[in-house]
């Protein structure tokens, strides 16, 4: 039998595990729900217990697991610390040694959710074939990754590839959830973009088959009409382009990666969004045309399992 690894992502809601042979190939893929009672002290044994038993159930001996990789939500520290998940519950844990612990296997790994969202991408999906990659989620918030040479930088504190809370516009005044104004976060999120639609639809009178969604559009809505052709959709489609290539030439400007990977519910938007987003990043990086590329991420909600189990093969 072939070595094999095991990729956890633990979410909000649900947990998800990925069982994989170690050049990549998911061999089977489940989830269990997030118990987050009582600072989720459940969720960790939760996963344990449903690991042990799916390689019972399929006789894979615990020495064929090289190890177990764990994305968390939330800064980890090098040596597994998490000092907060807020959605979670979780305060001052080390997970990696609790599910090591559970599991009785040495090799247990975390990272941060997007960073290893972002190392999956870099294996089996938008980024394969390269070894320097950003990656960029377009959620509910703007999450980001950096990987250099194969491996995750998340910075001394953490903070590595937080592009959702870089500061983009000036004449911002409301505030993003990180307490700061003017974040990409605030215009480039599917709760931004929507946002902005808001905004562009009180502030001008022509019309737009954006008006039918009134307050209750979303980002998808505001695609689709501007695919469709919709002038006032397409302005709003400009403003969030312009605000996520800026941020992304400014990160080529210091990381240079070979490829943005573009990722969450807002890609789905596909190639339309990236031509949009890369004008803009080409208009702000002048100096040369050898720079990286954009491109779509692959893994959707897998990715995190995928860039988990990457974790435990370094």
């Amino acid at each position: 039998m072939g070595m094999k690894c095991i990729g956890v992502d633990v979410g909000g809601t649900s947990v998800k595990i990925g069982l994989f042979t170690t050049d990549g190939e998911v061999l089977y893929k489940w989830e269990v729900k997030t118990r987050k009672e009582e600072a989720g002290k459940y969720i960790l044994p939760d996963v344990g217990e449903s690991i042990l038993k799916v390689l019972d159930e399929r006789n894979i001996g615990l020495s064929e697991i090289v190890g177990v990789g764990l994305g968390v939500p939330g800064p980890v520290m090098p040596d597994g610390y998490v000092e907060v998940c807020v959605n979670l519950g979780w305060r001052d844990r080390n997970p990696q040694e609790e599910l090591s612990r559970i599991l009785g296997i040495e090799n247990v790994r975390s990272g941060n959710d997007a960073n290893v969202a972002a190392l999956g991408e870099m294996w089996q999906g938008g980024g394969k074939g390269y070894k320097d990659v950003m990656m960029v989620t377009l959620g509910t918030g703007v999450g980001g990754g950096v990987i250099i040479d194969e491996k995750i930088i998340a910075g001394t504190h953490g903070l590595g590839g937080e592009l959702g809370h870089i500061h983009v516009r000036d004449e911002e005044k409301e505030y993003c959830n990180c307490h700061g104004q003017g974040c990409l976060e605030q215009v480039a999120s599917a709760t931004g973009i929507a946002r902005e639609a808001r905004r562009m639809m009180a502030a001008k009178e022509d019309p737009s088959s954006m008006r039918e969604f009134g307050d209750r559009i979303t980002a998808k809505d505001v695609y689709d009409c501007a695919k469709a052709g919709d002038a006032l959709a397409n302005e709003v489609v400009e403003v969030v382009s312009r605000y996520l290539g800026l941020a992304l030439a400014h990160v080529a400007m210091i990381v240079d990666p070979q490829v943005f990977v573009i990722g969450g519910g807002v890609s789905k938007a596909g190639q339309f969004l990236i031509d949009r987003v890369d004008k803009y990043y080409r208009h702000f990086t002048p100096i040369s045309e050898n720079k990286g590329v954009i491109a779509l991420a692959k893994l959707g909600n897998d990715a995190g399992i995928y860039g988990a189990a990457r974790l435990v093969l370094d």
